[in-house]
Parts: C-alpha cells; structure tokens; sequence
C-alpha cells in the first residue's frame, strides 16, 4: 500500500496562483525554523513541528522498516505488524491477560503442529490434518473469550482521535492519527505501551483477513500484472517482492516470527516520532520523554546488503487476459540519494506529469491512442536503488504497442532536444503549488519530516527539495534521459486482451 509524498507533481490542477521565488524562501526558512527535534535517551527520534491554526495535533510513528526488509519464507510480515500493532497491549485489549496468554500458548502449540503436518513432505495426512485444523479452531475459540476485541482504536476514538490508520510499503511502516491537543500525553503513552507491550492477539483470525486482501488485489487484472512485474525487473532487490507477501508465506508464518520482527525492529533506535500542529516544544518535551524514553533503546538494524546488478538486457512481461489492455514501462534509476533525484522529478513531470505534460498532449489529445497516461519519478521503493516509470492505458482499439512505440518518440524528443523554457518554469511552478497544498495539512507534513529524516537522513530535505528541482537544466534533463532511457535497462510490463484467461 504507501504511495509516497513527495513533490511530485502530478496529475495537478491547471496552476492559479503564482508564488515569487523569494516568497516562497521566506516561506520555507519561517517553517523550517519552527522545527524542534530531540533525541531521547534511548536513541529514539522525535521531531516537533509548531502549528497554531487549530487546537489539533497530528502524529506519526515511522518503523524504518518495511518490505525490503523481509526474507524467503517470511514475506508479508512488515505488513502483518503493522496489523498486529493495534492489537492492544498486556493492559489493553484483554480481559483478562494471565488466562489469554495461557490460551494462546495453546494456540501457537496447535498452530505449529498444524503446520508442520502442512509442510510434511511428500504429502500431509489428510486425516491428521483434520484433526489438527479442527483443535486450531478450538485453541482459536478459547483465547477469543479473553479478548476486547478492538480496544485500543476505541480508547482513541473516545478521545476525538481522526485519521486512525497506518500503511506498510517497501521501504518504512507507519502510524497516523490525529487527536486534540489537550491529548499530548495520551497519545505517549499508548504508543509507548503498544510499542513495548504488544501482545498479538487474534493473530492467524487477522493473517486470514490479509490473506483475504492478497485475494482481492490478485483479482484484478492489473494487480496480478504488477505482482508478476516487479520480479521481473528485479533480479536480486527486495524490491522484486510484493509487500502484502506470498500467499504460502502468509499461510506459514507464526506469531513468534511475528514477535522477533517486533523485537529486531520495533526499537527505540529505529522509530522516528512526529507532531506536528498546536503544541508547545517545551511543555510536551518532557512528557514525551517521560512516556517514550521507556521504549527499549535496541540496536540500529543493519539494512539489506544485496545489491541489485546492472540490467543487461531488456526484459519484457505479456499477461493474457479478457480485461482491457494496460502498459508498463520501467527503467532502473539510482536512489532518493543520489544527486539526480530531483531530476528524475522534473522528467516525470515533462514527460507525464498532468494534461499539459508531453506524453498526455501526444497520447490521449492529439492521437487518441491513450485513455491515460502518467509517469512517475519512482515506483514504489525509493530508499534503494528502485524504477522509474510510466503508465498507459489504450484507448478502445487501440494497441498497447501503439502506445509504446509514441511514448519511445516522446523519450527519444527529450534525450535529443532541450526542454522549452517554459516547459521547465511550469514544472517549478506546480511543484512550489504542490508544496504549499501539501504543508496545509500536517499530518501530511508530518509524513514527509518523518520520510525525510529516514529516506534521505534529514529532515531538512523536506525545505531543500524545490531549490533542487530550481537547479535543474535543461542539460541535466538530457544527460540524466540519455543515460537512463536505454532499452537495455528497460522492463515492459503488458496486459494483452484476449476473449479468454490463458492456459
């Protein structure tokens, strides 16, 4: 799930306000000054922005931890946490925790014999299997009686809390919720009590509703396209895999692997904390650290080590199905990092950043052969070395290799002629609107601190990222397209229709 926010400007609205560029660097230097951050004690980061237009504060807890985290035969379980996280506690969610932690030994005892007579080799006893699944249920049916079956969010909603949610990608999981700003306190101490006493209740009946999830995404056309795409393009990155996990993975995975992704990542030194909205640095400061300094300190993960391998030839993908046909086209780009990244922004915005970008003007208006097109700087992960890519859906009769062969001509135009002028002033333009829409809410700029500070290793990337996309030319675009716009690290991803599913 996770779409990220960044300053990407796409599919915005026709621009009906100009903001002058020393404005708008005032604009950015009042905020960024506001900002207070503090590392506690036990190494966890929290970062506090002051907005006093509403008596609400908004606040994210960001794991850095997420899909590409995960390993063979344990897929899915960032996503599963994040589930599990609004469990409850050994306080919260029980009636009574020294009898349900009894039952759910039970459980994972029946779990884990059930499983193993799945995973017997050649083949299960289809009777013993029986036997099993029917004590799994009845283990299941015990613990539920001690369970408070969604307490914590009730605890909140009780307290006006809004925006109740949280999204796991592959890159990072987090927690958001908004609450008034009397409920400082409350909010510590619930995440610090969720993230040191979890308990993960009701585990394999809340495995079975993401499973039902995968399900719901394989129906479709396009998401079983892109559930197929990703390992081709990848060869060796995490990035190959799909967040929600594979589905025998979700089937095999146990509550104590569940608890040892907890106990590796879920650490002081690996959460960063936002609040962002009508709170006093000094007054809360205190209570924060009062609450959340009692999370343990743990260790900093160390992150993935493999590295995916330079492209060698192009790869391509073609899905048969009735549904209507769907293009995808994916060349490797460098991380969030790197140098360039800001013009892997303005690319995606010339190329297929709304109805005036180039490939909207040529596909959907002037040849009619798309009923929409779009490109962005980044497909999913974007703390490693990850895709850039664009997206097309052809219009009724016509072809997706139509379609591909305009979008090669609009590729081709931007490696071998500068970008206009003008083109390159409505992409800063709209990126300094998009800036300004985007810090109107806080939870959305509490969103971005946190992702600043994670993805890029500074909160401050979050006030720097438009005199970036104002440094770009109109060579960078040229060299940047030119080395990256190659078929040889290029992967093309297609839905083809046919009056029947394939064999």
């Amino acid at each position: 799930m996770t779409r990220r926010l960044r300053f990407v400007c796409t599919l915005v609205a026709v621009l009906t306000l100009l903001v002058s560029g020393s404005a708008m660097a005032q604009g950015f230097k009042d905020i960024q000054n506001l900002v207070v951050e503090k590392t506690l004690p036990n190494g966890l980061k929290v970062i506090i922005l002051p907005r006093h237009n509403a008596p609400v504060v908004s606040f994210v807890t960001y794991a850095d931890v997420g899909g590409v985290n995960e390993n063979q035969n344990a897929t899915g379980l960032a996503h599963i946490f994040e589930h599990m996280a609004f469990k409850g506690t050994t306080t919260i969610g029980t009636k009574d925790y020294a009898k349900e932690k009894a039952a759910m030994k039970k459980v994972d005892e029946a779990f884990t014999a059930l499983r193993a007579e799945r995973l017997r080799r050649p083949k299960p006893d289809e009777a013993k299997l029986k036997t099993l699944e029917a004590r799994f249920k009845a283990a299941q049916e015990e613990a539920q009686r001690y369970s408070k079956t969604g307490e914590f969010d009730e605890i909140l909603e009780k307290a006006g809390a809004k925006g109740l949610n949280a999204f796991t990608s592959f890159d990072q999981t987090v927690y958001l919720y908004s609450l008034p700003s009397n409920k400082v306190e409350l909010w510590a101490t619930l995440e610090a009590d969720r993230f040191t006493h979890p308990v993960l209740r009701e585990f394999y009946k809340e495995k079975n509703v993401i499973m039902e999830e995968k399900r719901m995404g394989e129906s479709s056309a396009i998401g079983r396209l892109l559930d197929d795409f990703f390992p081709v393009a990848f060869k060796a990155s995490m990035y190959r895999s799909y967040v929600i996990g594979h589905m025998s993975d979700l089937q095999s995975i146990t509550r104590q692997q569940a608890m040892d992704w907890f106990n590796k990542y879920y650490r002081a030194k690996n959460l960063t904390m936002v609040l962002v909205g009508d709170v006093d640095p000094k007054t809360v400061l205190p209570v924060i650290e009062k609450h959340l300094d009692t999370i343990p300190a743990g260790t900093k993960p160390e992150g993935p080590i493999t590295v995916e391998p330079p492209q060698r030839e192009e790869k391509r993908i073609i899905m048969e199905d009735p549904s209507q046909p769907f293009l995808i086209i994916a060349y490797h780009r460098p991380a969030i990092t790197d140098p360039d990244d800001a013009v892997y922004t303005v690319i995606a915005d010339v190329l297929g950043g709304g109805r005036s970008s180039r490939l909207y003007t040529s596909l959907v208006k002037e040849k009619q052969l798309a009923l929409q097109v779009y490109a962005a700087p980044s497909l999913e992960g974007e703390k490693f070395p990850g895709l850039c890519g664009i997206i097309a859906v052809p219009n009724k009769g016509k072809s997706n290799e139509a379609c591909e062969k305009a979008i090669y001509a609009e590729i081709d135009r931007l490696k071998n002629e500068p970008v206009t002028k003008e083109e390159l002033e409505g992409v800063k333009a709209r990126a300094k609107m998009h800036f300004l829409n985007s810090i109107d809410s806080n939870v959305g700029l509490a969103i971005q601190l946190a992702m600043a500070e994670n993805l890029q290793g500074d909160w401050h990337a979050v006030f720097t990222q438009l005199d970036k996309i104002d440094a770009v030319t109109p060579e960078d675009i040229m060299r940047v397209a030119k080395k990256t716009f190659v078929r040889s690290n290029r992967t093309v991803g297609m839905i083809e229709t046919t009056s029947e599913k394939a064999d």
